[in-house]
């Protein structure tokens, strides 16, 4: 059995239980499929034979995705040497293959995980980076309603001491999300996280997010800032931060691809928030961020409400993508 079979019986069985996140998937890719899916069904019908007129048409079709230029050559390479390999002369048939391939892209046999790394004892740590205006505090503010509703004890420290109104914005989304919180404007960011993770220790949080200024103009300063902080943080806190999230909105395309190459250099990055990708026809970029700079997407913003903010799941993602095709 194909992935392509295999993926068609997971998510059946995932319809049949009425699972919440397929129907997020399913209807905050619905820009994406629209273009993505037509264009493939379309390009079935007009080729009987695959040549490379075909070729090229697909290649453009998932550029235009946002999937990215290399990606996208390493998948038309891998696509042509399947195509011969096995055989394949009919359009139709190809198209299961291309959802077999694009789902290899992201997995590719790396153990690198969507999973949270939480502490086994004491806070989990996550220090949150990103350019601003790309949702970084909201993201902050979505994942701890999150991990709220599921019990744990949240507090938020606001690392972005220069931003004006970024201290305040952290403190009213600490109080909507009844989260604990750790602020002071003005002041050096690795001072106020070590006073902050001193009180989240006498108050036993369970998981603290630390949000940073997102100035990427001067690297060589954010890099700085975000190396006393990392310093701070594994001083008052062995091994922390557990995790180091990314936020990046899925609607600038290929510019998130750069901020993450750029926040790559910078800092240890552990993971990825795609911020906003309902509201891009560009869904592809999920494979391209992958490809480019190999991190986990590890949540994916599929809506506006606190509850839309969702662990990020590749065979949803997958189903989202090409459920017109299955």
């Amino acid at each position: 059995m194909g992935l392509f079979s295999k993926l068609k019986n997971i998510i059946k069985g995932k319809e049949e239980k009425q699972d919440e996140n397929v129907k997020k998937y399913d209807e905050g890719l619905k820009e994406t499929r629209k273009n993505f899916v037509n264009e493939l069904n379309v390009l079935g019908i007009k080729y009987h034979k695959i040549d490379e007129d075909y070729f090229e048409e697909l290649e453009n079709i998932l550029i235009m995705a946002d999937i990215g230029v290399n990606t996208v050559m390493n998948f038309m390479d891998r696509l042509r040497k399947r195509v011969k390999s096995e055989n394949i002369t009919d359009p139709k048939e190809l198209q299961e293959v291309i959802v077999d391939e694009l789902f290899i892209i992201y997995v590719d046999n790396d153990t690198i995980t969507d999973k949270i790394n939480m502490a086994e004892s004491g806070p989990t740590v996550i220090l949150m980076v990103g350019v601003n205006g790309v949702g970084k505090t909201t993201t902050i503010a979505k994942l701890a309603h999150k991990y709220g509703k599921e019990g744990k004890k949240v507090m938020m420290i606001a690392g972005d001491t220069f931003r004006a109104g970024a201290v305040e914005q952290l403190k009213i989304w600490a109080e909507r999300t009844n989260s604990l919180f750790y602020g002071k404007e003005n002041s050096d960011p690795a001072s106020v996280v070590y006073d902050g993770l001193k009180k989240a220790l006498d108050d036993k949080a369970g998981i603290v997010f630390i949000d940073t200024a997102g100035r990427l103009q001067n690297k060589v300063n954010l890099m700085q800032e975000l190396e006393k902080i990392n310093k701070v943080i594994g001083t008052i806190i062995p091994n922390a931060p557990h995790e180091t999230l990314l936020v990046i909105d899925a609607s600038t395309g290929q510019n998130g691809i750069m901020q993450a190459e750029a926040f790559k250099e910078i800092t240890n990055i552990t993971g990825i928030v795609l911020t906003k990708l309902d509201g891009t026809a560009k869904g592809g970029i999920v494979l391209a961020i992958k490809e480019s700079v190999n991190l986990p997407v590890k949540f994916v913003g599929l809506g506006e409400t606190m509850n839309d903010l969702i662990p990020f799941d590749i065979e949803d993602y997958i189903y989202g993508l090409f459920k017109d095709m299955m």
